[in-house]
């Protein structure tokens, strides 16, 4: 038994030997790994960490200082770019802001799911010409159907309203949201769905009870798409909005800029800054949400 051991002996330090230095690998590759992420995370982040600390700057300090730490920090932007140049603070083109994305949100959810949910689970004449159609939208740019859309909403005295933003969308006029939740419904099974339909559940039942609660994440993605397409849309208010006290923060921060050239560039900063945050708040918040309605709606079952 002792001879035994002692043979067995070097094998196991040998082991040990291979086990440790496969840890110590691993250790600095993982280290080093970890280390480029964060130099690459920390240069995409970089101009987002010197718009913050710029706003923090004086006017002066913002091109004499090209670093993201203010020397002296103040509010002074923030205060100035709050009561902007018109009679209106911040805070009515904030509220201008959410009544047009609300509306358009729910719209493009509740419009965009129910025309999925007719393309991915039913047949009729014309389907497959009319979601060719569709796809065939998405390659058109939105500028090419701008004049025709001002024409039929000037036609309709809908110019220097809310209603060309909302309407389009409570229409299902998306047609990439469509083709996502297309996509993600061809990757549901329909077993539950006719299960209900056995137990007497309609369409719309099915449709409301069975597949919106598996849809959830693509929603989500579809909202929160929706959400931060809208939130940085210029375009669209320019175009149709010509009343200042009904513009969005995107025509806001326009109105910031003096024609005189001479540009309070902190108070623009702060209030570019303020401006990103609903947006990356709902994204972290639903982050979770928009990675898996992302990658299953990639799926085809």
């Amino acid at each position: 038994m002792a001879e035994q051991a002692a043979i067995a002996s070097p094998r196991d330090v040998d082991i040990d030997r291979t086990l440790a230095e496969g840890r110590r690998i691993h250790a600095v590759s993982s280290a080093v790994r970890y280390a480029v992420l964060a130099a690459v995370g920390f240069i995409m982040l970089y101009p987002l960490i010197w718009l913050i600390g710029a706003s923090f700057k004086t006017n002066a300090e913002i091109f004499s200082n090209p670093g993201f730490i203010p020397l002296n920090p103040t509010l002074d932007g923030y205060i100035r770019g709050w009561q902007t140049s018109t009679p209106y603070t911040f805070a009515t083109f904030f509220w201008n802001t959410f009544l047009i994305i609300l509306p358009k949100t729910i719209g493009t959810a509740i419009s965009c799911t129910a025309v999925a949910y007719g393309f991915a689970r039913f047949d009729f004449p014309g389907k497959r010409i009319l979601f060719a159609s569709l796809i065939a939208t998405l390659l058109l740019p939105n500028v090419v159907t701008r004049i025709p859309q001002y024409l039929l909403f000037r036609d309709m005295g809908w110019l220097d309203t809310f209603l060309p933003l909302w309407v389009p969308s409570a229409l299902a006029g998306d047609a990439f949201f469509v083709f996502m939740l297309v996509q993600f419904l061809r990757a549901i099974p329909r077993d539950m769905e006719e299960a209900a339909r056995v137990d007497g559940a309609n369409t719309w039942q099915t449709l409301l009870f069975i597949v919106v609660p598996m849809l959830a994440p693509a929603l989500i993605s579809v909202c929160l798409f929706q959400f931060m397409w809208t939130m940085n849309d210029f375009l669209g208010p320019l175009i149709y909005l010509s009343s200042v006290d009904k513009y969005p923060v995107s025509l806001a921060l326009k109105l910031s800029i003096d024609t005189t050239e001479a540009f309070q560039w902190n108070s623009i900063l702060a209030m570019s800054v303020l401006a990103l945050v609903p947006s990356l708040t709902v994204f972290f918040l639903a982050q979770k949400y928009f990675i898996e309605g992302i990658s299953t709606g990639g799926l085809k079952g």
